[in-house]
């Protein structure tokens, strides 16, 4: 296999940029990265050894498959340094040209690891946002030895602007959006809600967008599959569901009251966030009591997801579910097969699995799943932008064989579910504006930033 058809500017920028942050969506940022990764270590000479952090199913199978699958990187050596501390240790020992280790497992890299790394992937940088968690601060400690970072991630601001502090301060330690994060929400946002001196969010002053666009403009490039590759035709479809009267009274008398007394336990609901569970709960058809029993409302969208799969027609189809109620009754009602282990993730791709189940948490980036099908099924929607994008992404993207892939939500009509809907619209639209401004032209070349906007 070649690299005729990737984008090679973009490579070339990494190379040439000590920090760096692409911004793409099943757009080949893997093959990217790994190519310029290859030139630096073997043209150049500039990098002896590279650190790769990603979430741990793409650190334990998509790294080293995209290794062996391109001719131009047979090169390349790598390590898993994922389960348990023993072989975490082992993978450390062995001469390597990359170690690849999960995200979770980067605090213990940092207090335990004695090599040292000229270059970092962060792979996906979104989920180091948090400035408060343990693995942020132990990439921040370990970034000023680090001579060149790379950042990946195809959702970068999935709860808004805030997210890019963090994730800048990892890329360039503070240069472009301050060292602080008190720095930046002072110049740039405004405290929205709050009470008294407590501030629960904040939001953009007024051409504050176009201000941190600007900022972080020349180290960061955004590509669109769509753009750049010959990409299915993406086909967004509701099915809606209806509850029953009795079915509805409980749902609005939870909504109102907070309680609600069922034949197998009583439900509390003990702020609006747990209400707002309970809802979504109860929209799927099962919910969990306050001693953890679970008890049916209802099977409505397991009637439904019953009629999608039968009209798939034999084709494979991937449903995603949220709780875990969802998946236990999902697979009573029907032969379905959560993707978990490497052999899961081997079976769907050969077409071995009619009906898989993937949790988005837990899978929703960068696995290759579009030789499997192209189908996917909301069974139970989630508020996360990012999660919700990945997932889609597993299966639109460079290497679909179909021509169309078709993403189903199971929506039970006058619930939580239409508002969910509506929020991930309204993320999509803030995130769709700040990639924009940093969108790629591979047509473009500006001197010693090829191809940076």
């Amino acid at each position: 296999m070649t690299t005729r058809n990737m984008p090679l500017t973009i490579s070339s920028s990494i190379k040439s940029l000590p920090s760096f942050l692409i911004w793409a969506l099943a757009e080949g940022k893997t093959v990217t990265t790994l190519t310029a990764i290859r030139d630096l270590m073997y043209d150049t000479f500039e990098v002896k050894r590279v650190l790769v952090v990603a979430p741990l199913r793409v650190a334990r199978d998509t790294w080293p498959e995209e290794i062996r699958k391109w001719d131009h990187l047979k090169d390349l050596t790598c390590s898993v340094v994922v389960g348990s501390a023993a072989e975490r240790r082992r993978a450390l020992q062995k001469q390597a040209d990359i170690y690849i280790v999960n995200r979770e497992n980067l605090v213990w890299l940092y207090e335990h690891c004695k090599l040292s790394f000229d270059m970092v992937v962060l792979d996906e940088l979104s989920s180091f946002k948090n400035h408060q968690s343990k693995r942020f601060k132990a990439m921040k400690a370990m970034r000023p030895k680090v001579k060149r970072i790379v950042g990946l991630t195809g959702t970068p601001t999935g709860n808004g602007l805030m997210d890019l502090w963090a994730e800048f301060r990892l890329l360039d330690m503070g240069e472009r959006l301050g060292r602080f994060i008190s720095q930046y929400r002072n110049l740039y946002f405004k405290p929205d809600r709050y009470n008294g001196q407590i501030v629960y969010s904040y939001k953009p002053l007024p051409g504050a967008a176009d201000a941190i666009y600007h900022q972080i403009s020349d180290i960061t490039v955004s590509m669109k599959a769509r753009d750049y590759l010959k990409m299915p035709e993406l086909v967004s479809v509701t099915k809606e569901v209806h509850l029953s009267d009795e079915e509805r009274k409980r749902y609005d008398e939870l909504k109102k009251s907070l309680v609600l007394e069922l034949p197998g336990g009583e439900v509390t609901a003990a702020n609006a966030a747990s209400l707002t569970l309970k809802l979504c709960q109860i929209a799927s058809g099962a919910i969990y009591t306050d001693d953890m029993g679970i008890v049916s409302i209802h099977d409505r969208k397991l009637d439904a997801l019953e009629d999608l799969v039968e009209s798939a027609n034999g084709k494979p189809v991937l449903v995603a579910y949220w709780f875990k109620h969802d998946k236990e009754r999902i697979q009573k009602r029907m032969k379905a097969r959560e993707l978990k282990s490497s052999k899961d993730f081997t079976n769907w791709n050969e077409g071995k699995i009619p009906v898989a189940l993937i949790h988005p948490a837990s899978a929703g980036h960068g696995l290759n799943l579009q030789s499997g099908g192209s189908i996917l099924i909301w069974f139970t929607l989630t508020w996360s932008l990012e999660l919700y994008q990945q997932t889609v992404a597993r299966l639109w993207r460079q290497g679909q064989t179909d021509q169309t892939v078709v993403v189903q939500h199971i929506v039970a009509k006058g619930t939580i579910d239409e508002r969910i809907l509506k929020v991930l619209e309204h993320k999509d639209g803030t995130q769709a504006a700040l990639i924009d401004a940093v969108k790629a032209d591979l047509a473009m070349t500006d001197s010693g930033k090829e191809g940076i906007l």
